[in-house]
C-alpha cells in the first residue's frame, strides 16, 4: 500500500525487454533503504526490488504490466516517481493508493494559473465514472485532487513544490501518464452497481454510510 506522496525521482539506467529478464534498472538514493523483495511504486506501479546495488535497484516487469502502464515507453535517462511501500507507523499524507494502475491517460495541455501549474489530461472513458470533482486520483503515483472534469478530460492543479519533487517537471503535452482512481470510489460504485433498488437510507446504513 502507498500514499501517493513521492519520496524520490529515479533515473532509468537500463531497460530489459527479453521475456525471461524483462524489467527496469533504476538509479536512486532510495536503494539504500530497500531490501530484496521490498515493494516500491514506480510511476505509481507497484513493483518488487529483485536486485540491489548501492545506488540502484532492479525490478522485474510482467508482460501485462508493460501493456497496461506507461512503463513500456520508458528508456534510459527517463525520470520516474518513486515511493517505497507504506510501513507501520509511517506518516500518512496523501490517500490510499494500491499501486495497481487502472489505465493510461494522455496529457493534452499544460498551463499556469497564478502560482499553480495546471495539467489537462484525457483519461480512458471507462474510468470516468470513478472520478469526481474534488475527488482523489493518483497520476504517475502522485496523490492529487481533481480540479475539474468535463467528459473524459480532467484538470489537476499542482503547487510548485509538487512539480519540483516529482517527474511532473519533465512531463510534456502528449506524454502518457498512469492513472489510478480512488479505491473508495471504485468500491462504492461496485456496491451501487450490485444494488438493484438504488441508493436508499437502508442501503447506506447497511454499508456503514450512516
Amino acid at each position: 500500500m502507498f500514499t501517493g506522496i513521492i519520496k524520490g525521482i529515479g533515473k532509468v539506467i537500463e531497460r530489459k525487454s527479453a521475456a525471461s529478464k524483462a524489467g527496469l534498472k533504476i538509479e536512486t538514493l532510495l536503494a539504500k533503504e530497500l531490501a530484496l523483495g521490498d515493494s516500491i511504486a514506480v510511476n505509481g506501479v507497484c513493483l518488487t526490488a529483485s536486485a540491489l546495488g548501492d545506488n540502484w535497484f532492479f525490478a522485474d516487469v510482467m508482460p501485462e504490466t508493460w501493456k497496461a502502464t506507461n512503463l513500456s515507453g520508458l528508456k534510459p535517462g527517463d525520470r520516474v516517481n518513486l515511493e517505497p511501500a507504506l510501513s507501520t507507523g509511517d506518516r500518512f499524507g496523501g490517500h490510499l493508493v494500491s499501486g495497481h494502475v487502472d489505465g493510461v491517460g494522455r496529457v493534452t495541455g499544460i498551463g499556469k494559473q497564478a502560482n499553480a501549474v495546471i495539467f489537462q489530461i484525457t483519461v480512458p472513458r471507462e474510468l470516468v465514472k470513478f472520478i469526481a470533482h474534488k475527488g482523489s486520483i493518483a497520476i504517475n503515483g502522485v496523490s492529487l485532487t481533481v480540479q475539474e472534469i468535463t467528459g473524459t478530460v480532467i484538470k489537476i492543479s499542482l503547487i510548485p513544490h509538487t512539480v519540483k519533487e516529482t517527474n511532473f517537471q519533465f512531463i510534456k503535452t502528449g506524454d502518457p501518464v498512469n492513472i489510478e482512481v480512488d479505491m473508495m470510489a471504485r468500491q462504492l460504485w461496485k456496491l451501487v452497481e450490485n444494488q438493484s433498488g438504488g441508493i436508499t437510507e437502508d442501503f447506506l446504513e447497511r454499508h456503514g454510510y450512516k
